[in-house]
Protein backbone atom coordinates (compact mmCIF):
# COMPACT_ATOMS: atom_id res chain seq x y z
CA UNK A 1 0.00 0.00 0.00
CA UNK A 2 1.35 3.47 -0.80
CA UNK A 3 1.92 5.73 2.12
CA UNK A 4 3.37 8.76 2.57
CA UNK A 5 4.54 9.05 6.03
CA UNK A 6 6.22 6.02 8.11
CA UNK A 7 5.94 5.83 12.13
CA UNK A 8 8.11 2.71 13.31
CA UNK A 9 6.83 1.99 17.14
CA UNK A 10 8.41 -1.56 17.01
CA UNK A 11 10.10 -2.78 20.71
CA UNK A 12 7.10 -0.57 22.46
CA UNK A 13 3.96 -1.59 24.39
CA UNK A 14 0.68 -0.54 24.62
CA UNK A 15 -0.13 2.29 25.11
CA UNK A 16 2.57 3.72 23.71
CA UNK A 17 2.36 2.66 19.91
CA UNK A 18 -1.57 4.14 19.94
CA UNK A 19 -0.38 7.29 21.69
CA UNK A 20 2.60 7.79 19.26
CA UNK A 21 -0.08 7.05 16.34
CA UNK A 22 -2.70 9.55 17.49
CA UNK A 23 0.06 12.32 18.45
CA UNK A 24 1.53 11.55 14.56
CA UNK A 25 -1.75 11.65 12.87
CA UNK A 26 -2.57 15.24 14.52
CA UNK A 27 0.28 16.72 13.07
CA UNK A 28 -0.48 15.65 9.40
CA UNK A 29 -1.80 17.40 6.52
CA UNK A 30 -5.54 15.83 5.72
CA UNK A 31 -5.30 12.92 3.45
CA UNK A 32 -1.76 12.19 4.74
CA UNK A 33 -1.43 8.44 4.66
CA UNK A 34 0.42 7.04 8.06
CA UNK A 35 2.16 3.66 8.08
CA UNK A 36 2.85 2.14 11.77
CA UNK A 37 5.20 -1.08 12.05
CA UNK A 38 4.10 -2.47 15.00
CA UNK A 39 5.62 -6.25 16.86
CA UNK A 40 3.91 -5.83 20.25
CA UNK A 41 0.62 -8.15 19.06
CA UNK A 42 -1.91 -6.50 21.64
CA UNK A 43 -0.80 -3.47 20.19
CA UNK A 44 -2.81 -4.36 16.53
CA UNK A 45 -6.02 -4.30 17.81
CA UNK A 46 -5.44 -1.41 20.32
CA UNK A 47 -3.64 0.82 18.03
CA UNK A 48 -6.91 0.39 15.75
CA UNK A 49 -9.71 0.66 18.50
CA UNK A 50 -7.75 4.32 19.87
CA UNK A 51 -7.97 5.62 16.07
CA UNK A 52 -11.24 4.78 15.65
CA UNK A 53 -12.67 7.25 18.70
CA UNK A 54 -11.28 9.99 16.10
CA UNK A 55 -12.31 10.89 12.28
CA UNK A 56 -8.74 9.54 10.77
CA UNK A 57 -9.30 6.45 8.56
CA UNK A 58 -8.25 3.09 9.34
CA UNK A 59 -6.93 1.94 5.74
CA UNK A 60 -5.60 -1.91 6.50
CA UNK A 61 -3.20 -3.99 8.13
CA UNK A 62 -0.87 -6.68 6.53
CA UNK A 63 1.67 -8.99 8.32
CA UNK A 64 4.99 -7.83 7.03
CA UNK A 65 7.05 -10.47 9.45
CA UNK A 66 6.58 -13.08 11.48
CA UNK A 67 5.58 -11.06 14.42
CA UNK A 68 5.70 -7.77 12.50
CA UNK A 69 2.90 -5.24 11.73
CA UNK A 70 2.48 -2.54 9.09
CA UNK A 71 -0.90 -0.87 9.82
CA UNK A 72 -1.94 1.89 7.55
CA UNK A 73 -4.27 5.35 8.55
CA UNK A 74 -5.36 8.23 6.47
CA UNK A 75 -5.47 11.51 8.50
CA UNK A 76 -8.83 13.17 7.95
CA UNK A 77 -9.19 16.43 10.34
Amino acid sequence: MDYDEELDVRGQVCPYPALRTKQTLMKLAPGTVLKVLIDHPPAVDSVQREIAKTKNKFLGVEEIDDGEWALYFECVK
